[in-house]
Parts: structure tokens; sequence; C-alpha cells
């Protein structure tokens, strides 16, 4: 048998006693100003009034209790302003009717009401705040007509109303500033939601073009070679087999490439830190092809400079989706790059020496979208693209990068 034991039950803490814990344990928080804002009103401006000796502004009892019941609600005015400000109004209007005055002044002049109004103008809307004020200086109005027949000997005035006046202008002007500090705030999140989503876009639309260059220069290749074993396999395995092991090579060095480029979808890096091929893997990339049957002329005019990664990455890619499109598209086994250093500019040159099938790219066999990449890259660095049949035959690309002297020694 198992023995339970009954929870106590749990009992609500006194308000007072959840006011005073905040209070020492978290210091002068908004509970410990608001108590202080209310100690201060009693003690500057009912305290002195009790011990003056004055005679015919109520019972000390009266005058202590309308005191208190004035600076009390000042403790709750953070959450209920609207309710502060009701009962305050209240309390000043009684002691009118009642003819007791606790502060040295007419009409109990004192600063509760303009700090309840304050607090009221500070965290509800113009409209709002306008209107409970205004019927809380109606209610005092009428309250100073009724209570002047009645206490003759005591003084009545208006002077609630520049006291509340003051306390309201205040409080807008602080909830003002606040809509307008948290409007800034919220612009500013939704520029930085908009330069992600930017920054997010442009990285799938490179990683697109990286994927759609290194497998439609794959393919190509293995379409090549594939279709030249087909042809030796009989005849001459030996060839068959060297092109067979070149498309196994090609084929894992693709699926290396891939794999990176994919995984800067889960990991993006900076872009000078990445791992893609760049300047250098150029003339790899020829000699795979000069392997495969295409005669390429590679040459480079000028001192490399220290470019950037990511500009790296797009010429290489530029010239590797030319050299596929002469693959696929073009009736010839030669063709030229060439990559020119300048002061200021970057070129990239690819041209094939045989006849074209198609006058330009976006009408040929292919899907169109190979210019039209290169291109966006090239507008990428504020550079451009420019492609076409050549004059003495064949087809060229040339791009052209536009460079700071920061790049430069």
């Amino acid at each position: 048998m198992a023995i339970t034991t009954k929870p106590e039950t749990t009992r609500t803490t006194p308000w007072y006693q959840r006011r005073i814990a905040r209070l020492h344990g978290e210091g002068l928080g908004p509970d410990g100003v608001d108590i202080g804002i209310a100690a201060a009103c009693f003690v500057a401006f009912t305290v002195p009034e009790l011990f003056s000796g004055t005679t015919g502004h109520g019972s000390l009892p009266a005058m202590a209790l309308f005191g208190a019941a004035a600076v009390l609600p000042l403790l709750v005015r953070r959450r209920w302003p609207v309710a502060a400000v009701v009962a305050v109004t209240v309390v000043l209007g009684l002691a009118t009717i009642a003819g007791v005055r606790f502060t040295p002044w007419v009409s109990n002049t004192g600063p509760a009401l303009g700090v309840a109004i304050l607090t009221l103008a500070n965290q509800r809307s113009r409209r709002d705040s306008l209107l409970v004020t205004g019927a809380a200086l109606i209610a005092l109005y009428v309250c100073g007509l009724l209570g002047t027949p009645l206490h003759p000997n005591q003084d009545q005035d208006f002077v609630q109303l520049p006291i509340a006046a003051v306390g309201w202008l205040a409080g807008d002007m602080l909830r003002t500033r606040r809509d307008y500090r948290e409007s800034l705030a919220a612009q500013q999140l939704r520029r930085a939601a908009a330069e992600e989503q930017r920054i997010r876009a442009e990285e799938r639309l490179r990683v697109s073009r990286d994927v759609h260059d290194l497998i439609s220069h794959t393919l190509s290749m293995v379409a090549v070679r594939s279709g030249v074993a087909r042809l030796l396999i009989d005849e001459q395995p030996g060839e068959a087999r060297e092109a067979l092991s070149t498309i196994e090579t090609a084929s894992r060095s693709a699926l290396r490439e891939l794999r990176q480029v994919l995984a800067q979808i889960r990991e993006p890096g900076q872009p000078d830190e990445s791992d893609e091929p760049g300047l250098a893997e150029i003339d790899a990339l020829v000699a795979g092809l000069r392997h495969d049957g295409l005669s390429v002329e590679y040459r480079v005019v000028g001192a490399p400079a220290d470019y950037p990664a990511l500009l790296q990455t797009t010429a290489y890619r530029i010239v590797q989706e030319a050299l596929t499109n002469v693959v696929k598209h073009a009736n010839t086994d030669r063709a030229q790059v060439e990559i020119r250093h300048a002061a200021h500019e970057l070129t990239v040159f690819i041209a094939d020496d045989g006849p074209v099938r198609h006058h330009d790219g976006p009408e040929s066999s292919g899907s169109g979208l190979g210019l039209v990449g290169m291109r966006e890259r090239a507008s990428l660095f504020g550079g451009r693209l420019d492609a076409g049949p050549r004059p003495e035959g064949g087809f060229a690309v040339t791009a052209y990068f536009p460079l700071d002297e920061d790049h430069h020694d």
C-alpha cells in the first residue's frame, strides 16, 4: 500500500508582502518608486497640516484619512492607471464636499492627481487619456461648485486644472517618445529581416548556379566519354577502359564538389573562406578537357592579384560553363581560354574555333540557363558578360570584372 502525503494548500501572499519582498529583492524597482512617491506626497503635504494646529479644516483623523487615501492609488498607478486617476479624483471631490483640507493649499493642491494623470497619458492612447482626464476635471469642478456653499469659510478654486494639464503633457511626451523608439526598433528589425531574406535568396541563387555549372559540365563530359567507350569497347578495349576511368574520376570529383556546395546551405561560411575552386584550378580544368580530346589553348596575361575567393570562383565557373557549352554545342575540337590581369579589370575570355550550330546560347538545344547564369554572376561584381559568334568563326564569351585598388599590391 502506497503512502501519500497531501500537498499543502498554497496560500496567496498578501499584496503588501509581495511589494515589500520585491522592494527588498530587486531594489528600487517600479514598486519601490511608487511607494517612495506616495510616501513623499503624504509626508510633504499632509504631515505638516496635521501638526500645524489649523482649525476649521476638519478633524485630524479625517485629514490623515483623506491624505492617505489620496496617495494610496499611486501604488497601483502602473497596473491600473485609469482606476488610479478615478480614485484620486473621488478622494479630492469627497474632501471638497466634506470640507476637509489635508494640504496647506486651497483645494487640497498636491501632486497626486498630476502623477496619476501622467501615468495614464504615458500608458494609454491619447484619446483615452484625454477622455479620462477631462471627466476627472469636470467632476472636480462640479465638486468645487457644491463645496463652496457648504463650507463658505474655505476658499475653493480650480487649481487642479494646471496640475492635470502639466501631468498629461509630460505623460503624453513620454508615450510619444517611447512609441517613436519602438517604431524605430521595429523598422530596424524589418530591415534586418529583409536583408537576411535577400542574402539567403542570393545564396540560393549562387548555389543553384554552382550546381547547374557542375552538373552540366560533368554530364557533358560523361556523355562524350561514354560515347567514346561505346565505340571503342570492341576494337580498342584499352581506350574504352581509359574513357571509363575518366568518367569514374570525373564523377567522384563532381560528387565531392556537389557535397561542398550543398554543405554551404547547412553551414554557410564567409565568402573568402570558401573551399570552392578558383583561378588556380582553371589549369586542372583545362587539362581534364584536353584529356577528353578537346584541344584547349590556355594563356594567362599579366600578374594575378589577391582577388577575393568568391570572385575567383565566379571566374572559374564562367570558364567551366563556357567550355561545357563548347563541348555540347560546338562542332569543334579546339578552344581558347585567356585570363587577363589588368590594373583595374580582370577579363575572362573563352572561345572556340569551329562552326557554331546556333547563333546564340538561349536558342540552342540547352535550357538557355548557361549564358543567363554567367551574366548574373558577372553582374554581382559590377561587371558584364559579352557572348556571341565571332567574325572569324566560332563562339566567344568574354567576362569583365572591374577591380578596386585594394585588390592590387
